[in-house]
């Protein structure tokens, strides 16, 4: 029977020691950690994201502004903001939520965060800074499936890590993690991959991060291994009130028997991505001090 890595309550106690690191500070006169958060157009999903990530920051203390803009915003103009919030001394961390209208660049949006002030970890220089001996403020997601690694004292080192998956969020970057700070042995599987099945059934420890409701089947998984699904796609089911289900990228029920540890969808990586961005804004704050 496998172990059920639950990332929820791993994000609890997460909160609650970095409120009391934040009730501590208050304590010596200093001020609470404060991040600014920028939305863009009324996408469900990223407003739902946002109201967890406002519902942490309550939780442990943090001071927040929630900036919202039209989708009509012009590129240039959320430039300005972003410049605006790297030059606020008040604000110690922030982040902009994806994804963005059509005719604004990802890539030059994120490129002008500062580095210091960027807590999902995605400018160039924190991504490159994975590989160095003092790494920065670390990409959100894989530093948070790193954490539950941690926490639930999964062996990694010499292990077979199979990441399907290269994006530059989570699989490229949990890759370098995996190989530098958990020295295990990485396969980065990616859409151009042939014959996926032959790497995942290989694999100790698989990762699976595409965004394809149940890619991964029993028979593409060795017995024992341990299972964390980062996907999360919004399925309809008319049985649930809302019209839909969140599905991973694992077929849950018939790949559990089978592994020694597995997250579930939702509550196993998910809120370990809000929990690192409290982690990464504690860290940014405590920079200034």
């Amino acid at each position: 029977m496998s172990t059920i890595i639950d990332g929820k309550q791993i994000s609890t106690d997460i909160k609650e020691e970095i409120r009391l690191q934040v009730e501590a500070m208050k304590n010596e006169g200093k001020r609470a950690p404060h991040i600014a958060i920028i939305i863009v157009g009324d996408d469900g999903a990223s407003h739902t994201y946002v109201g967890g990530k406002i519902k942490a920051c309550k939780a442990v203390g943090f001071d927040y502004t929630l900036m919202q803009f039209a989708s009509t915003i012009s590129e240039e103009k959320l430039l300005k903001h972003v410049d605006q919030l790297n030059g606020d001394e008040d604000i110690d961390g922030f982040i902009v939520q994806l994804p963005l209208p059509e005719h604004i660049s990802v890539e030059k949006v994120t490129e002008s965060i500062s580095p210091d002030k960027d807590v999902d970890g995605f400018t160039n220089q924190n991504f490159g800074s994975i590989t160095s001996k003092n790494p920065l403020l670390m990409p959100a997601t894989p530093f948070g499936i790193m954490e539950l690694i941690k926490r639930y004292e999964i062996e990694t080192e010499g292990k077979n890590c199979v990441i399907v998956g290269a994006s530059r969020l989570v699989g490229a970057p949990l890759a370098l993690m995996m190989s530098n700070d958990a020295r295990a042995t990485v396969t980065l599987c990616h859409k151009y991959t042939e014959d996926l099945a032959s790497h995942t059934r290989n694999a100790d420890i698989l990762v699976v991060a595409v965004g394809k409701p149940e890619l991964v089947t029993k028979d593409m998984v060795k017995e024992g291994a341990v299972v964390i699904d980062v996907g999360t796609t919004r399925v309809k089911d008319e049985s649930k009130k809302s019209g839909f289900r969140l599905s991973g990228d694992v077929a849950y029920d018939e790949v559990a028997p089978k592994a020694s540890f597995i997250t579930p969808v939702p509550g196993g990586v998910g809120p370990m991505t809000i929990a690192s961005l409290m982690i990464n804004t504690l860290q940014a704050a405590k920079q200034k001090y």
